[in-house]
């Protein structure tokens, strides 16, 4: 379903600037508006979560979306008051959504931007897809169709609120959020004018299928217990972690590390300290990623390096005991929710290309965003960048560079670099935090400069036309406070190029480091 432009101007016509509560009488197609309220200046609770202090006042617009009759899409605009600073802001969701992210309506609100957020049609945690069962126009929604809807009526209350349009609008988010941006260049280019999209989840059938392949691997005597991923992390620094001409604790580029788990297989009496042949065997699986009939691969590999870093492995892939990972979570709640409509579906019986050959059948045009063409946001002179950690346990971060690699090869080399860059993070696990640098502007919205803050770098590119070539990533003493101490600097290099020590001065500062392009690269 499409908006009309033309109906929504004359909707709008009649609506007194700046009078918020008249956007309650807002008519827009399948929409019925909720809320429409002035929130004064100060403390604001949301309905879930910790209280925003220090914020300004804004309009607060709230509406429920139906473009099907078994659709209940939830989605809030906030406006400032004042000091609107022309832009326009999309918020994104993580995992399979299901709230909207008040954290970041009141990050970018308090930085002058309009912005808007959706629970893309339902009710749920992240790692919660029972509301899918037996509802294929909900997926839908969750697929596509809400964060446009969204959109599109953020755009129409903007306008009917300040009697303007926004000079441009952006989208930034991670993960599934990382998916909808590729969704929204691709399926809706005129949605928006710069597009960041960390870690994608975009080639969605394939990432859950594989999580169950990378379940089946580690079945029986394969499961690697989380109190051997230390020395599997210190046999892969050991044989990386120089590559990049210094030894600082990460590998800058895990593409180019050959670690084979075999030379940590035990000897003789199992320990911590080594593998099993089996665990060998699944280790190996887990490092190449899936594989299809003849050959194909279905999904890439896990990167070496991180293995043991809290939140990666442990958290995502092996679990605190078999069957108790989020990869197991994400795997199964996609397949028994959404694809069979069965709750009781047995992992045990994935079979890789039967399987996978159904969920592209069913749910590729839904879900998946992997369509190198961008002619479409090219031409109107989009921008996209992309992120991806390369300890990220989540997903493999291979599959953003195999998606940089397709569109350069459908649109060419030299149109792509006019419009796409991608940044890869040594140390990152899935979209921050991890034992590198990983703070660079991604999760907040204004404040920043553009040589260290993806935000401000590609507003600078679409306004400007200056393309980031790098940015500065920080290792702080807290990953969730962008406030505290600063540890470490590093820049990340616009791929294919990686940092290298230029042969002295501090490791921990980015500018004993140079960008430069590998020979294998």
């Amino acid at each position: 379903m499409r908006f009309i432009p033309i109906l929504m101007l004359s909707a709008t016509a009649a609506l007194a600037a700046n009078d918020c509560g008249a956007l309650a009488k807002l008519a827009l197609p399948a929409t019925t508006m909720t809320r429409a309220e002035v929130v004064a200046a100060g403390t604001f609770q949301p309905p879930a979560g910790r209280a925003f202090q220090n914020m300004p006042a804004f309009c607060r617009v709230a509406g429920t979306i139906k473009p099907s009759d078994d659709s209940n899409i939830q989605f809030e605009v906030w406006l400032p008051a004042s000091g609107w600073n022309g832009r326009f802001q999309g918020i994104g969701n993580g995992g399979f959504a299901g709230s909207i992210d008040y954290t970041g309506l009141a990050g970018a609100v308090a930085h002058g931007y309009v912005t808007a957020a959706t629970d893309t049609g339902h009710a749920g945690g992240p790692a919660d897809a029972t509301w899918a069962l037996h509802h294929p126009e909900k997926i839908v929604d969750f697929g596509y169709r809400a964060v446009h809807l969204m959109t599109v009526n953020a755009k129409a209350i903007l306008h009917a609120y300040y009697g303007s349009d926004a000079s441009h609008s952006y989208f930034s988010s991670c993960s599934n959020g990382g998916r909808q941006a590729l969704m929204e260049a691709q399926r809706y280019p005129e949605d928006y004018d710069g597009v960041i999209a960390g870690a994608p989840a975009n080639y969605w059938t394939h990432l859950l299928s594989n999580a169950v392949w990378d379940l089946q691997a580690m079945e029986g005597d394969g499961y690697i217990p989380p109190k051997k991923l230390p020395a599997i992390q210190a046999a892969a620094q050991a044989a990386c972690d120089s590559l990049d001409g210094v030894k600082d604790g990460l590998i800058e580029d895990p593409s180019r590390c050959h670690f084979d788990p075999s030379t940590i297989e035990c000897k003789g009496a199992e320990a911590e300290t080594c593998l099993t042949a089996a665990q060998v065997t699944a280790l190996k699986k887990l490092y190449t990623g899936g594989t299809l009939a003849v050959g194909r691969k279905l999904f890439p590999g896990y990167a070496p390096g991180g293995e043991a870093t809290p939140g990666g492995w442990v958290l995502w892939i092996t679990g605190p005991s078999p069957d108790h990972s989020l990869m197991y979570a994400f795997g199964t709640q996609f397949y028994r929710n959404m694809l069979f409509d069965n709750p009781e579906w047995d992992y045990h019986t994935f079979d890789t290309d039967r399987d996978t050959k159904a969920a592209d059948a069913k749910f590729a045009a839904v879900l998946n965003a992997t369509s190198p063409d961008l002619s479409r946001f090219a031409a109107r002179g989009g921008r996209l960048i992309l992120y991806h950690g390369w300890d990220d346990a989540a997903i493999a971060p291979g599959n953003t560079i195999d998606y940089y690699k397709s569109v350069r090869e459908r649109m060419g080399a030299r149109k792509t670099a006019s419009f796409v860059r991608l940044f890869m993070v040594p140390g990152m696990q899935h979209c921050f935090g991890g034992a590198g640098p990983s703070s660079f502007g991604q999760f907040t919205v204004g404040g920043g400069d553009a040589g260290h803050d993806l935000d401000a770098a590609i507003e600078r590119w679409v306004e400007k036309d200056v393309a980031p070539e790098q940015v500065i990533a920080a290792k702080r003493k807290s990953d969730f406070d962008p406030k505290s101490e600063v540890l470490r600097t590093r820049p990340l290099c616009a791929w294919p190029m990686t940092a290298h020590y230029k042969g002295s001065g501090s490791i921990d500062d980015a500018a004993s480091f140079t960008c430069s392009t590998s020979a294998s690269q």
